[in-house]
């Protein structure tokens, strides 16, 4: 028994040595060399600002809403929301992958230093880690990365890192190009605060439609061509005007020059939407076709001179952007919801101006 009782003793004694020794280490600045490995974050609720910053000193400044799980830039200004929920997913999955081997642990350490993107983060209002960002792993399935955080400081040695179920690089998830984060939402409309939508297609007069409130209820007066339609069916006006809650472009404009962007301006656009809000604002987006290099056919099988996919669109601010029909064609194509009378449009499309003519 007495054996037993010495034995506890020493442990316990023991164990208080270690104990005191990490602290005084810890406390005294020593220069034991530390690989933490500790990156994740899984209350992600709990971060209410990241801060990038890349290699060529560009910083981009995320900041979460209160009591909201939007996002906007430092300012106030939207972005986009997708960008935000990579960088938070990486925090939730992000894994230790493995250790770098002694050789290489100093070669990496040196690159990082001039090459490495700085990802802070913020939880409820404090600053909480930093992620040091470096090159690709060796098998260029994990990143080297090095961490730094409020309660163990800065690691001596990177490591290597990957996210739970996915097998590549992390570096992808962390940019501070603004372009990339710039907002892609061109409308978000209640049907509520809508006035007046205009449809006009230049060239195409007969797909030309509108549809405006009358008053401050429900009723509405749909005109093809400002001929008003006989009969409305409000349903199908209601669930017109639904599809105008979530419009996004697909991406900026990375292609035009501005003497592009002039000449574009100033050519005739197939489709300008207008929309008129119950507050006294408007929104107008110009549509213009993208020619193709190559032959093109449409959903009908003809073949057309344009890229069926794919538009550039000048928004109410100018700014020129890449949009998709898929998105925008719910709301151009009115015959989806009203009958329209289109028997003066060939199969294309197109304007009849004689059987065997048309206008392109």
């Amino acid at each position: 028994m007495k054996k037993v009782i010495i034995l506890i003793v020493v442990a316990v004694v023991v164990g208080l040595l270690a104990y005191f020794g990490w602290k005084i280490v810890k406390g005294s600045g020593s220069s034991v060399e530390s690989e933490l490995i500790e990156f994740a974050i899984p209350d992600t609720d709990k971060i209410d600002r990241v801060v990038i910053t890349d290699n060529f000193g560009r910083i981009m400044d995320l900041r979460r809403q209160k009591g909201s799980d939007k996002w906007t830039d430092k300012d106030g200004g939207c972005i986009s929301q997708e960008g935000v929920f990579y960088i938070l997913d990486a925090c939730k999955k992000i894994e230790f992958k493995g250790y770098l081997t002694d050789n290489s642990v100093e070669t990496h350490r040196k690159m990082m230093l001039s090459q490495h993107t700085k990802v802070e983060y913020f939880m409820n209002g404090k600053w909480h880690k930093t992620w040091y960002v470096g090159p690709a792993s060796p098998d260029h399935l994990g990143q080297v990365m090095l961490l730094e955080s409020a309660e163990q400081g800065l690691s001596d040695k990177p490591v290597i890192m990957s996210i739970k179920g996915m097998y590549g690089i992390i570096e992808p998830r962390f940019y501070a190009d603004p372009l990339k984060w710039r907002c892609t939402q061109i409308f978000e409309l209640n049907p509520k605060d809508i006035k007046k939508v205009d449809v006009n297609f230049p060239l195409q007069p007969a797909r030309s439609f509108s549809v405006e409130r009358l008053g401050a209820g429900d009723q509405f007066s749909v005109r093809q061509q400002n001929i008003p339609l006989p009969a409305v069916d409000t349903q199908y006006v209601m669930l017109y005007l639904n599809k105008f809650k979530k419009i996004h472009y697909e991406m900026p404009n990375y292609l035009l020059n501005a003497t592009q962007i002039d000449s574009l301006k100033k050519s005739s656009p197939f489709c300008v939407l207008k929309i008129d809000l119950q507050n006294g604002k408007s929104e107008r987006i110009r549509m213009f076709r993208i020619a193709s290099e190559t032959p093109q056919v449409n959903e009908l099988g003809q073949p057309v001179t344009y890229e069926v996919d794919r538009f550039w669109a000048e928004l109410t601010n100018g700014e020129i952007v890449k949009c998709q029909y898929f998105v925008f064609d719910p709301l151009t194509l009115g015959h989806m919801y009203f009958p329209l009378d289109l028997k003066s449009l060939d199969l294309n499309n197109y304007e009849v101006k004689s059987p065997d003519q048309y206008k392109k």
